[in-house]
């Protein structure tokens, strides 16, 4: 079985090959593609502990793609985003939403739209290392590990 990285470095790049700019995308799109994006990472991350009943994968999945656990990621990853990975983010999280969380604190929902967005723009830019270093459980270069991952 290929690797999540291979699988993105090498099964993804010639079907995304001549699609529109992601600059010109909007918001809310992004976070549409970002969240398949992180759903799909995380979920194959908890296959690394084995075959499992679904109901334990589908709790572990959970805890990870919650908005609360989501806006806890950016809070750490923030600080080491480029400028340009910044200004997406805030596109993302300041983007007027349709729907309201039902299980969620506002702040929670749109700081989890702005890790959305911003990994669906790395992810149709082609920047899948990155993809997958801020979706990983790993925390950032220098903070520790988080209660959520």
């Amino acid at each position: 079985m290929r690797s999540l990285e291979e699988f993105f470095t090498e099964g993804i790049p010639d079907f995304l090959a001549g699609r529109q700019d992601p600059r010109l995308y909007s918001p809310l799109v992004l976070a549409f593609i970002g969240d398949g994006v992180y759903d799909l990472v995380v979920r194959t991350r908890c296959l690394e502990g084995g075959n499992r009943p679904v109901n334990e994968l589908h709790k572990q999945a959970r805890e990870q793609v919650k908005a609360a656990a989501q806006a806890e990621r950016m809070a750490l990853w923030e600080p080491h985003l480029t400028e340009e990975e910044r200004a997406v983010y805030k596109r993302g999280r300041n983007a007027k939403s349709a729907t309201v969380p039902k299980n969620a604190r506002l702040m929670d929902y749109k700081n989890a739209t702005g890790f959305e967005a911003l990994l669906g723009y790395l992810y149709l830019k082609g920047s899948y290392a990155r993809v997958l270093e801020l979706a990983s459980q790993s925390p950032p270069p220098g903070e520790g590990v988080s209660g959520h991952d």
